[in-house]
Order: C-alpha cells, then sequence, then structure tokens
C-alpha cells in the first residue's frame, strides 16, 4: 500500500484530503507543522508527500529541500494559498513534481498523485 503525507496548518485541508486518498486505497497520514512532517517522514517513509508552502516552525521550501537530500525520489506536490511565483519556481527547481494554488480542485490533486503512483 502506497503512503500519503499531508503537511498543512489548516485540520480542515488536512482531514479532506486524508478522507479522499484513503478512499483511494492509499494509506493518508497527517502533519500539522513541519517538525512533525519531518517525523513522519522519518517513521512513515511515505512514497508522496503533499506540503504547504507555508507552514508554522518551518517554510515549505525549506522542508522539500531536507525532504529530497534525505530521499531524492520521493514525490511532492507542493500546496499554496499565495501564488508566489518565486517560491513555485524554487520548489519545482528543488524537485516538486508540482503544485496546486488554494483553493484547489481535490480531483485535480487525486489525480496528480495517481499518475505519480500508480
Amino acid at each position: 500500500m502506497k503512503t500519503v503525507l499531508i503537511v498543512d496548518d489548516q485540520q480542515g485541508i488536512r482531514m479532506l484530503l486524508k478522507e479522499v486518498f484513503t478512499k483511494e486505497g492509499y494509506l493518508a497520514i497527517t502533519a500539522g507543522s513541519g517538525l512533525e512532517a519531518l517525523e513522519k517522514v522519518e517513521q512513515d517513509s511515505p512514497d508522496l508527500v503533499l506540503l504547504d508552502m507555508k507552514i508554522p516552525g518551518m517554510d515549505g521550501i525549506e522542508i522539500l529541500k531536507r525532504l529530497k537530500k534525505s530521499n531524492p525520489n520521493i514525490h511532492v506536490l507542493m500546496m499554496t494559498a499565495y501564488g508566489e511565483l518565486d517560491l513555485i519556481r524554487e520548489s519545482i527547481n528543488w524537485g516538486a513534481a508540482h503544485y496546486f494554488t488554494k483553493p484547489f480542485d481535490v480531483f485535480e490533486v487525486r489525480d496528480a498523485v495517481k499518475q505519480l503512483l500508480d
């Protein structure tokens, strides 16, 4: 079973995405902060991380850099409410597979995850 880690400081988004990916047959786990995300990656070795760009304690780019340094093959999809082109470009340069601007279409996110993991 493939594991998806959902990293967002908004509990509603974490719950929604967890429900979507659980229904799709993935093991969906969540984290609400950067530190928690890094701990979950270490413990659970997810196949894919859905990562919010702005998160307490550590920004998404810093988390992405750490993820890619420890596991260059991990799939990372970025989420941002800001649509900041510089940050989006930087995340792609660091190996993010794609990004979504909030509010995003849940079905687009689901399809992107399925494309990367199936």
